[in-house]
């Protein structure tokens, strides 16, 4: 009820000049809009950027054939490290810890339609692919197991590859000629954002299957190994014991990164939520340098209400208000003041958040119907409370000073004083 009766009279003391205190509230609600606003457009840019990066897979890792830099097993150093068909069965029936594996093979074809021909990549995959790799189709259908047990000549084209062969007119169930041969395009992929690739992005290559690349281009073995492990946190133990396989069967040393050079995007992506974090950090520090020349107005505001009250603060502490209570009081005012910046200031900023549109962070995935390459402004939950302790910190030590400087004058200079 004290509490109660502090707020209503610091409410009150405010409204006696409203005009000033409506002006001070002002430089909150800038502050606080801006610590919002700033804080949403980082969080945007970091889920944007983390979501380009991670449709390269899901929680991959893609291996390499490089060469030894040690001896080992009277083997020379320098010697060159070629996958084996064998090598990707090896890993997928011994090493448990490994989800998922797949051998794959790129190479360029032309794509024959009528008299036109267009040059595509492709790439032979194991069925397992296309959850690893991101492969979200949007007609038709992915591989099934009689699709590599028969040998069919199917092909799934990527969201700019079947626009490229087809020039826009609807791509599944169409045939078209590849290495001289007659094949069913099955599936077309979605747009897919993504800005982390190897052989060029997803969405202009083709997809076929691994022993159908083998018969097309006389090639038994695999360019690239990917793998993945049973878990994000299994990243260091799966690539080790895949490196132990690969290692026995080619007779090198299984530390020697340098012959199976990879790519873990398990360790990238907790570097672009590092990344994003520190963005949010250094956008959220301007937020508050903004809001604390607020909290400086509200400081001097205050202030001024200390020299103005002297007297009435004397004739309280005469009639037996001790210091703690003038300090509660003062400081109780600034936080009201604070506050209700605060809460237009809040206001202000999710309006703004819903009415400015997404903006683009990659202009050519901007056209896509869902917006997935765009920024958008999201005053979510953990922002609001992240504005708010920092509004409550300010409002503070807004208030603290001047709160204190209140509790401390003497109750005879302060009625003396005119």
């Amino acid at each position: 009820m004290f509490l109660k009766e502090l707020i209503s009279q610091g409410w009150q003391a405010l409204m006696r000049d409203r005009m000033r205190s409506a002006l001070t509230m002002l430089g909150i609600v800038w502050g606080l809009a801006s610590v919002v606003l700033l804080l949403a457009y980082g969080q945007g840019l970091g889920g944007c950027v983390l979501n380009a990066f991670l449709n390269m897979g899901n929680n991959v890792i893609v291996l390499w054939p490089g060469q030894t830099s040690t001896q080992a097993g009277g083997q020379r150093a320098g010697k060159k490290v070629t996958y084996e068909l064998e090598d990707v069965e090896a890993i997928r029936d011994e090493v448990p810890i490994v989800r998922a594996v797949s051998g794959e093979i790129d190479r360029d074809f032309g794509f024959k339609i009528g008299t036109r021909v267009v040059s595509i990549q492709v790439r032979g995959v194991d069925m397992p692919y296309g959850q690893m790799r991101k492969l979200s189709l949007e007609d038709g259908r992915y591989f099934n197991e009689g699709d590599f047990a028969d040998h069919r000549r199917v092909v799934i084209l990527g969201y700019e590859a079947a626009k490229k062969v087809f020039q826009g007119a609807p791509g599944v169930g169409q045939h078209v000629e590849i290495g001289g041969l007659d094949f069913e395009v099955i599936g077309t992929m979605r747009n897919k954002i993504q800005d982390s690739m190897y052989q060029g992005p997803d969405n202009e290559n083709g997809f076929i299957p691994f022993g159908l690349m083998r018969d097309l281009k006389n090639i038994r073995d695999p360019d690239e190994i990917i793998i993945q492990p049973t878990a994000p946190e299994l990243n260091k133990k799966a690539l080790a014991a895949v490196r132990e396989v690969i290692a026995r069967r080619h007779h090198f040393d299984p530390k020697d990164e340098k012959a199976t050079p990879e790519w873990d995007t398990i360790e990238d992506r907790a570097m672009i939520n590092a990344f994003s974090l520190g963005l949010q950090a250094v956008l959220g520090l301007i937020g508050v340098v903004t809001l604390a020349v607020g909290g400086i107005g509200v400081m001097n505001i205050m202030l001024v209400s200390v020299t103005e009250r002297t007297r009435e603060i004397g004739l309280r502490k005469a009639i037996g208000a001790r210091p703690r209570h003038i300090l509660v009081q003062f400081l109780l005012e600034a936080l009201v003041l604070t506050f209700a910046g605060g809460v237009i200031g809040m206001a202000v900023a999710v309006l703004l958040t819903w009415a400015i549109p997404p903006m683009p962070l990659y202009d050519e995935f901007y056209k896509t119907a869902n917006h997935e390459g765009a920024i958008f402004l999201h005053a979510s939950l953990s922002v609001m409370i992240v504005s708010f302790v920092i509004l409550s910190m300010v409002g503070i030590v807004s208030g603290f000073f001047p709160a204190l400087k209140a509790s401390r004058l003497n109750p005879i200079e302060a009625l003396r004083y005119e």
